[in-house]
């Protein structure tokens, strides 16, 4: 029986952010494959692809929107500059997986097809489209990055309480 991508994303993130909290109160980060979170924490560049979704992502001179906005909040956070990298998702997630890219947004939800090829952060917002069906937003990350996506994750969480 094939379970439902939204199901199987949840499930991931859950597993996810038990571990996460886990191995964080025994003083323990979760450890990324490449050093994603301690290249951007040194004041490195965090490397975005964004793919154009209003008004979560609008492509221009620079890129705008809500999503481009948390991003350029959380670099500042580290005093990381933001490389933007316009594409459409598939050639973006290919760079992802590559690790040419750390971040990907777009007003990608929890519905996303690329689970296989991404890690997924946790919900970060929910808004009722104009069909009148939520949508859960979520962004990608490079897999095997999973102390800078712990990180982000916290980020995001911090930030939809404001």
């Amino acid at each position: 029986m094939e379970v439902p991508m939204s199901r199987r994303v949840r499930a991931a993130a859950a597993a996810s952010l038990i571990v996460g909290l886990a191995l964080a109160g025994c003083g323990v980060r979760p450890a990324d494959a490449d050093s994603t979170l301690e290249r951007i924490a040194e004041g490195g560049v965090l490397r975005v692809g964004v793919t154009e979704n209003p008004p979560w992502t609008e492509l221009g001179d620079q890129p705008s929107g809500t999503e481009i906005a948390l991003v350029e909040e959380y670099a500042a956070g580290h005093g990381a500059d933001v490389r933007w990298r316009a594409g459409t998702e598939e050639v973006l997630i290919d760079a992802l997986h590559a690790g040419e890219l750390d971040i990907v947004v777009g007003g990608l939800t929890d519905t996303t097809p690329w689970v296989d090829k991404a890690a997924v952060t946790d919900v970060y917002r929910e808004v009722t489209s104009a069909s009148g069906e939520t949508e859960k937003h979520v962004m990608l990350t490079r897999a095997g990055e999973n102390g800078f996506l712990m990180d982000l994750e916290v980020f995001l969480r911090e930030e939809g309480r404001r």
